[in-house]
């Protein structure tokens, strides 16, 4: 078992892994934006790899692209498939390579989360996940429904719950959470509980939940963008996957993850975390039901909070310094930098917007 690291490792580990495929690649792509991703996959396939696409039926702001991106990948011989849309959303983040390597990643194939966000992956050889893997995989291709057969991938709607509350139910010592937001209250209480227990539980977030129970956990904010969902146990376990502590993502998402007892991994986990506690700030509050309280405030005095709250340069800086690095030959993709630019700037404003209106409401 392997654990990449982002944005430290890049792309390069995603690429190399696609370029050795032999048989076969199962691939799950929710968002992409990375040339070189769909290179590696057309490459495969020339060279007598089957591969099999299965990409989400949709995701917000990104229909057209995938669109796009569909009809490029079955004109070079790519077989694609696209999810059901019997669920909210397919938001799982997978490849599988000649059936024996099982690929499971927190971030999509985009230069936002493979770039400037903090994320992980872990490249996992264990046959009877690689098989659940694939079994799951499978299902969703011929839209029939999946049915969890053992509880280390875990997956949404099917275990995902019922095996996340046993992996924090069972925490002696510590439980270090990457979280994008805590809001199901059996997850809160399960947490809480932890804490009377003990438990030194800590979780690095986005915001800070508007939950009473919540927001006494001991939760902190990166300075960089954040897109993992990750559970480190007692220094032993790790769950790492896609599904963030919400009941949707629990009950009406197909999401995926993995969980995994190897102590090595957990502990570069581990320290990863630490590394990022250390550099981290309280959490912002997240905005409460009084944010209506906010439309009598003048339009005026909202765009001078949201600009004041806006910090754009970090990311033109990370931006630049990565087109600088490219190298020469690498191909130039217009409307997937526009489509990062356009994401990037989505989720600045997004978070610009909250922490303005929370401070107007509080005035």
């Amino acid at each position: 078992m392997k654990l990449f690291i982002q944005p430290e490792d890049g792309i390069q580990p995603i690429l190399d892994a696609l370029r050795k495929a032999k048989k076969s690649i199962q691939i799950l792509i929710f968002r992409i934006d990375r040339s070189e991703v769909e290179q590696a996959l057309v490459e495969a396939a020339q060279r007598g790899v089957a591969v099999q696409a299965l990409i989400a039926y949709t995701n917000r702001g990104g229909d057209k692209n995938l669109r796009r991106f569909e009809m490029r990948l079955l004109e070079r011989g790519v077989t694609v498939t696209r999810t059901s849309d019997d669920l909210v959303r397919y938001h799982g983040k997978m490849f599988i390579v000649d059936h024996e390597i099982l690929y499971l990643m927190a971030f999509n194939f985009t230069q936002m989360d493979i770039v400037l966000s903090r994320s992980f992956a872990l490249a996992v050889t264990k046959p009877s996940i690689v098989a659940e893997a694939s079994r799951l995989f499978e299902c969703d291709v011929k839209r029939v429904p999946y049915e969890a057969k053992q509880d280390e991938l875990v997956v949404s709607p099917s275990n995902s719950r019922e095996v996340l509350m046993k992996f924090i139910g069972d925490a002696k010592k510590q439980l270090l959470l990457y979280e994008m937001k805590v809001s199901d209250r059996d997850f809160i209480e399960a947490l809480m509980h932890k804490v009377t227990e003990g438990v030194d539980v800590r979780i690095i977030t986005r915001t800070q939940s508007k939950n009473a129970q919540a927001a006494a956990l001991s939760a902190r904010a990166l300075p960089r963008r954040l897109h993992v969902r990750a559970i480190l146990r007692d220094g032993q376990s790790a769950f790492l996957g896609s599904q963030s502590l919400r009941k949707l993502e629990m009950e009406a998402r197909r999401e995926i993850g993995v969980i995994v007892h190897e102590a090595k991994v957990t502990k570069q986990m581990i320290e990863v975390f630490e590394k990022d506690w250390r550099h981290s700030e309280p959490a912002p509050t997240a905005v409460s039901d009084g944010v209506m309280e906010a439309f009598e405030v003048p339009a005026k005095r909202v765009a001078k909070e949201v600009a004041r709250h806006m910090s754009m340069r970090p990311l033109v800086e990370q931006l630049l310094e990565h087109v600088v690095d490219e190298k020469g030959d690498a191909k130039f993709e217009p409307d997937a930098l526009a489509q990062t630019v356009r994401q990037a700037f989505r989720d600045e404003i997004q978070e610009a917007v909250a922490h303005a209106l929370h401070d107007l409401i509080r005035r």
